[in-house]
């Protein structure tokens, strides 16, 4: 398990309340505690996400937002940012794109934690909320290359190229975190979203972080993409030193 790796700041984008304290609650909660700064982007408010026909959308989706900064309070993160698109109705847009490289390049994370865009379904119960799918393309694409391209979109800010990307929600993960000190923070956190979730998924949280690891220590679990090696300065302005390096760079 990766027990070392604190990194300076981290940014989590996903595409609704919930979805952080589902995933990666943990090691968010793990770094902050270690003095990184951690921020949330949120892309919906999940506007659409209640079955109780008493809301609207305007009504859920300030519940839902009062419940997200609620439970990134327990995490340590104080500062979540809201893009507000419509729950269920994401599409990997250049708009959608262009906001996150706005948030990228103001808060310039070394690391981003984002969603599996290669992920449709799992298992034979589970398809992928189209809103997840939409979410993690237009991350990946605002953060390689466009965030870093100081010709792209230089009225958002200078460029900045983000280190490392770390891929929740993955069927063939490369990294555990190990999250014995911040389970039950995850677990109060994930409580907050008392629209969504009652208090039987409690246990269920924990029951899933033991079988991340594998039954050695609560963990959660993630594909590494490195686009810097740890230790070394930033290669904006170094030569790529491998093909794929070279074609992110090309335009």
């Amino acid at each position: 398990m990766d027990k070392e790796f604190i990194p300076s700041s981290a940014m989590v984008i996903v595409a609704h309340p919930d979805d952080i304290e589902f995933g990666c609650a943990g090691t968010c909660a793990k770094w902050a505690k270690h003095g990184a700064k951690v921020v949330y982007v949120l892309v919906t408010s999940g506007n659409s996400g209640t079955h109780d026909t008493s809301h609207t959308r305007e009504t859920i989706a300030e519940v839902r937002e009062r419940e997200q900064r609620a439970a990134a309070e327990i995490c340590g993160v104080h500062e979540v940012e809201f893009l507000r698109y419509n729950d269920g109705e994401v599409m990997p847009t250049l708009e959608l794109r262009k906001d996150l490289v706005r948030v990228i390049r103001k808060h310039k994370p070394e690391v981003v934690i984002a969603m599996d865009p290669t992920r449709m379904y799992s298992g034979k119960e589970y398809i992928n909320h189209p809103d997840h799918r939409a979410v993690a393309i237009a991350t990946m694409d605002a953060i390689a290359p466009v965030a870093a391209m100081p010709l792209m979109y230089p009225e958002l800010g200078p460029a900045h190229k983000v280190r490392e990307v770390w891929i929740q929600w993955v069927d063939d993960p490369d990294t555990w975190v190990d999250i014995s000190d911040t389970l039950e923070l995850k677990v109060r956190a994930l409580l907050q979203h008392k629209s969504q979730v009652g208090e039987e998924m409690a246990q269920r949280i924990r029951d899933w972080a033991l079988q991340e690891g594998k039954g050695l220590a609560p963990a959660e679990a993630f594909k590494v993409i490195f686009l810097e090696k740890r230790g070394e300065p930033s290669s904006d302005s170094k030569a790529p030193e491998s093909k794929e390096e070279a074609m992110a760079q090309a335009s």
